[in-house]
């Protein structure tokens, strides 16, 4: 790893290197073949999930409806997220190979995060939609129209790629301090602005990039579910607070799955915890891998009406299996 460091810039700092190192799982290095099936095992089945969301949202015209709006947007993020990661980590479990061209980690890293941003956006507007749903149900038809699904979608892709957009340029220009080894199995901008020289542009705006999504996403939604609590308890009958509260039981499932993972691991930055390697690893891979793979099995099972569905389509009816 020595050998890929920095190229000399005349005024002391760097340039950036045409190459970027990875770090893959400690102690699979040997034997890098042998979590490649499980890799693609996990990917296969993530595509397979999502799809068959997005399958089922897309025919179902009972289904176009802002609720599942939302869902068909997180299983495409989910597919979107998922394929990013694949390259670099393919490339660790196929070839042990830790060198990666400045340009394709630099491609990963746009898509990764505008895919990532995408999905904690959104939960975000879930989370708004199940507040107005419960919290407003008289106004909620006439808050959520279709046209303002439509703004809320566009909106959405503007955040993704108005935000991360100028990342890749910024990072390709900015003077390097440090040799240019990541500490993951994929390009993170956070990861890469560390290296940079302090004070670097990049870097200041890649802090203000992780903040404005990642920092104020989670606030947004746990104070929604907040206002949700303090409805559901002012509902005389249990069966009302039974059936409004499993509504939410998915969506709230995928926010922590989604957040969690990555708060411990700022938490652990942050405070300098001695975690070992392998687990400060694990950790990252949970945060990007595990949402794209449950999210679709938490619908599934959670929301009655994507299963119904989901069965619907896949097993034949009586009618036609009698014959």
């Amino acid at each position: 790893m020595s050998t890929f460091l920095m190229q000399a810039a005349p005024n002391g700092s760097t340039s950036m290197a045409p190459t970027f190192l990875l770090v893959g799982m400690p102690g699979l290095s040997a034997v890098p073949s042998w979590w490649t099936i499980p890799l693609v095992a996990v990917y296969l089945l993530s595509v397979l999930g999502n799809s068959t969301i997005l399958w089922i949202i897309a025919l179902e015209p009972t289904l176009h409806c802002p609720m599942y709006s939302f869902l068909f947007l997180l299983s495409v993020s989910d597919v979107g997220l998922a394929t990013a990661l694949m390259p670099t980590l393919l490339g660790l479990a196929l070839a042990d190979a830790h060198a990666v061209p400045a340009s394709a980690c630099l491609l990963q890293m746009f898509f990764v995060h505008v895919f990532s941003i995408m999905e904690s956006s959104v939960l975000l507007a879930m989370a708004l939609d199940r507040a107005l749903a419960i919290c407003r149900p008289l106004h909620y038809s006439t808050l959520l129209t279709n046209d303002v699904i439509s703004k809320i979608s566009l909106a959405i892709a503007f955040r993704c790629l108005g935000l991360h957009l100028p990342l890749p340029f910024l990072l390709a220009h900015m003077p390097y301090c440090h040799p240019q080894v990541l500490t993951h199995s994929y390009c993170l901008h956070p990861d890469m602005a560390r290296l940079a020289c302090p004070g670097a542009w990049g870097a200041v705006y890649s802090l203000f990039v992780v903040l404005s999504a990642m920092g104020l996403d989670p606030l947004v939604i746990f104070f929604s579910y907040g206002l949700i609590g303090r409805v559901l308890q002012g509902l005389g009958s249990s069966e009302n607070r039974r059936k409004a509260g499993q509504t939410c039981a998915a969506h709230l499932s995928a926010v922590l799955l989604f957040y969690m993972p990555m708060i411990l691991l700022a938490l652990i930055d942050h405070l300098r915890v001695p975690i070992p390697q392998p687990a400060h690893t694990l950790l990252s891979y949970v945060h990007f891998l595990l949402p794209p793979l449950i999210n679709p099995i938490l619908y599934s099972i959670k929301l009655k009406e994507i299963r119904e569905r989901i069965l619907k389509r896949l097993l034949p009816r009586k009618g036609v299996a009698a014959q």
